[in-house]
């Protein structure tokens, strides 16, 4: 009986050795179970708004306009909207999910479990480019069966790659802006002082080279105009800018944001008093 007793090993601490995928992949359905609950407004919500914007662009003004890169207007306008709904509902579901965690003292929940700023940053991360291409990939569907407004694929390539990279992108953004944001209103701000300006002067609904200078070179040092640009060309073969310049750009921002997220959970940034 001794020696049973003495061979048996008391319960130790689990001891994660690389990466922890049953922590990040719990955080990463917390995500995705937190948008999905209400979907009624995170994802049909969304896809009305570009009905109706499609409505106003389409039928009550595009059919007095010339045809823009080559094609209707309804075909020019319609993935600048779809990239539109993902920019947005990518930062919004990243951003508003870590305020309202430090708001409600519920940042325990994922900082306290054997996760490191590597795989907190990437489960946000996800969690928030999941929503973003789900709304436009719905978003998608319902447009391209409008009257006048239908999608070709021209460059599948164009459309995946610009799709993750502006998923992940905003939702980067919105994790850095969740962290800064102490209350609603500061988050409120960013979105319509910087993200909103940003998307609707991007060309979402002109080509920018019909802007007088300095707003024309201007455009070309924001980002949102290459997500948008590149997403475009790969519906109908037109781009407004250089898509190599776009990808590479685009390339860049998105791993300089992803960077800098993952500083602020190591640091813990405004999340450990």
């Amino acid at each position: 009986m001794r020696d049973t007793a003495k061979s048996v090993i008391p319960p130790q601490p689990r001891d994660y050795h690389g990466w922890n995928w049953s922590g990040f992949l719990t955080l990463y359905q917390r995500e995705i179970r937190r948008f999905w609950k209400v979907g009624t407004q995170t994802v049909a919500a969304p896809v009305v708004t570009t009905l109706l914007y499609m409505l106003v662009f389409v039928v009550a003004v595009g059919a007095s306009r010339p045809a823009v890169g080559g094609v209707t207007f309804g075909h020019f306008v319609a993935p600048g909207l779809i990239m539109m709904a993902i920019l947005n509902n990518a930062f919004a579901n990243s951003s508003s999910s870590l305020i309202q965690a430090k708001m409600m003292g519920l940042t325990p929940d994922f900082l306290t479990p054997p996760l490191s700023a590597l795989e907190q940053v990437s489960a946000f991360a996800l969690g928030a480019a999941t929503r973003g291409i789900v709304v436009g990939a719905v978003t998608a569907l319902v447009v391209g069966v409008l009257p006048g407004a239908g999608l070709s694929i021209i460059h599948p390539w164009a459309i995946v790659y610009f799709g993750a990279v502006a998923s992940l992108s905003l939702g980067l953004a919105g994790v850095a802006a969740g962290l800064w944001s102490e209350k609603f209103d500061q988050l409120a701000a960013v979105t319509n002082f910087l993200i909103m300006p940003m998307t609707f002067l991007s060309g979402t609904f002109y080509l920018v080279d019909r802007l007088p200078e300095p707003f024309r070179s201007a455009s070309h040092f924001n980002p949102f105009f290459y997500l948008i640009d590149g997403f475009r060309y790969g519906f109908i073969g037109h781009a407004d800018g250089s898509i190599a310049i776009g990808v590479v750009s685009t390339g860049l921002l998105t791993v300089a944001l992803f960077l800098w997220c993952w500083r602020l959970f190591v640091t813990g940034y405004r999340l450990k008093s």
